[in-house]
């Protein structure tokens, strides 16, 4: 949950920003998502609802809008920070498997509550493993982004299960994306890149942005801007691959 007495630890956050630092945060690169990590996980998606209302306390308990956009592997929370003031009605959630990092990223939130007064209660955080658990939190056709942005590439060929965009897994975000939503992937590692657009093409339910669709989505710059791991690799000089596919309905509906 995102509320607490006290936000600002002398010793974790700046005097001057009110922000975390970053450096009392830091974690492996990446977690194993297939080890059994003990934190509590809704049974469903309404039982998670409930728990909206600390997660998002300006829009609840009066409200009853939905989470929109999930960020999968939120990291250190950049992406989630552009995109909470660039959709301000939308409520959006970064879902991260390190424990540290979570903690960093609702401090921030909290962080910049105080110091921006209504902005940032559209966004907020969990700490869960999305690669089984996601269908635990989003009903059917729930969402209409989700971000999968710089994912351990789990380069040795025995590992390629523990990938976060896989043939079942897309399976599974389909579901909760609803026809017209957008799944955003982005990798520095060429052939994590090929593997993540040959999932894609291959899934009946993704079709692929258009170049015009492209252009005119204000979301993309972000993918290779707005992250941590991004802006290493512009400082690096580094490539990135970007794939970008619209959820489209069945061609054999039931």
């Amino acid at each position: 949950m995102l509320e607490h007495d006290s936000i600002s630890n002398p010793t974790t956050h700046s005097k001057t920003t009110g922000l975390p630092r970053k450096r009392f945060y830091r974690a492996r690169a990446h977690s194993n998502p297939l080890s059994d990590s003990h934190f509590p996980v809704p049974i469903s998606p309404a039982h998670f609802d409930n728990d909206c209302s600390a997660l998002f306390p300006k829009f609840f308990p009066n409200g009853s809008k939905k989470i929109e956009f999930a960020d999968i592997g939120c990291g250190f929370g950049g992406l989630l920070i552009s995109l909470a003031t660039l959709f301000p009605d939308t409520l959006m959630i970064g879902m991260e498997l390190r424990d540290k990092v979570t903690e960093y990223v609702k401090e921030r939130i909290l962080a910049l509550r105080v110091s921006t007064p209504g902005k940032y209660d559209n966004v907020s955080v969990v700490r869960t493993n999305s690669m089984k658990y996601i269908p635990n939190y989003f009903e059917k056709a729930q969402l209409t982004k989700m971000f999968f942005l710089f994912p351990d590439p789990h380069f040795k060929e025995k590992n390629h299960r523990r990938r976060v965009i896989s043939p079942h897994l897309l399976d599974e975000y389909a579901y909760v994306l609803k026809v017209g939503g957008i799944i955003y992937t982005i990798s520095d590692v060429e052939e994590l890149g090929a593997w993540m657009k040959g999932c894609l093409d291959d899934h009946e339910l993704f079709e692929p942005l258009t170049e015009e669709e492209l252009a005119a989505d204000p979301v993309v710059e972000l993918l290779s801007t707005a992250t941590e791991e991004g802006q290493k690799v512009a400082r690096n000089e580094g490539q990135t691959f970007r794939a970008v596919y619209r959820r489209i309905a069945s061609s054999h509906p039931r």
